[in-house]
């Protein structure tokens, strides 16, 4: 059983074509909610063709997403080029089928629940999943897969991004570890700005989780997910596990339920 995969994020639109739950192929595109079905598809058939695949293979497509206005031609997208009807992640067939226990529950991120699903499915006991992406995101599942909330914090490349754009005269720098030795008094202007962006994001999310691991009063594991997780990974022994692929990981489940 042959499924696509899509996350659309606030910042890119991730479609994986997985088969059982190994990521045969992954392509990246910028978020754009204008964007048509017959643009993606004309990008996406093609990158599927240069790796040896075609749209017939497709059996299931699901969708996650935290822009509302990009699903329409998602699933057109899905109907037009893959003669799908696309599954949507939190809407019947594939509902949550965990305990969402928040003030709100509905306005719960997709990409959160996703994940929640994932690393319950994955890790026993209490967990914490942090996911690097235009925000950063702190959440708390018990033991029992109950989704308990968390935190939303500005990404890092968004503060960076605040930051240059706020002060005419500071550069565009990378987001990166700072080089060199271990000083945390910068000497120039650049490597002042790797110091505060690196290590302050690093500060913050310690301290953020220990506070967490504190009111949870039980031990959490800490998974973490998205694009900069591995970076962060190499600098910090905050996180128990790097799990990359996480948000795909709970699409491919949530469809393999809807099958079931």
């Amino acid at each position: 059983m042959m499924l696509l995969a899509v996350d659309v994020g606030n910042t890119n639109v991730v479609f994986a074509l997985i088969d059982g739950r190994e990521i045969l192929g992954r392509w990246r595109i910028a978020t754009d909610p204008r964007r048509t079905a017959d643009e993606y598809a004309v990008w996406l058939l093609q990158l599927f063709r240069l790796q040896g695949f075609e749209a017939e293979a497709v059996d299931q497509v699901i969708v996650s997403t935290v822009v509302p206005r990009a699903l329409h031609n998602i699933q057109v997208l899905s109907n037009k080029y893959f003669h799908r009807d696309a599954l949507i992640a939190g809407e019947p067939p594939v509902a949550w089928g965990f305990r969402i226990d928040v003030d709100q529950p509905r306005s719960v991120g997709a990409d959160r629940a996703v994940n929640a699903i994932a690393a319950h499915a994955r890790f026993p006991g209490d967990l914490i999943v942090v996911d690097f992406g235009t925000a950063t995101t702190f959440d708390v599942i018990d033991a029992e897969g109950t989704y308990k909330g968390g935190i939303i914090a500005p990404g890092i490349n968004l503060s960076l991004e605040a930051l240059v754009n706020a002060a005419a005269r500071l550069p565009r720098i990378a987001i990166e570890a700072p080089r060199g030795n271990a000083s945390v008094i910068g000497r120039n202007t650049e490597d002042a700005m790797h110091i505060g962006v690196f290590w302050g994001y690093v500060a913050m999310m310690e301290g953020l989780i220990a506070r967490l691991r504190a009111e949870i009063g039980r031990p959490a594991k800490v998974i973490a997910t998205g694009g900069l997780a591995v970076l962060f990974h190499e600098h910090t022994t905050i996180f128990d596990h790097v799990e990359t692929d996480l948000t795909l990981d709970g699409l491919a489940l949530l469809a393999e339920r809807a099958r079931g």
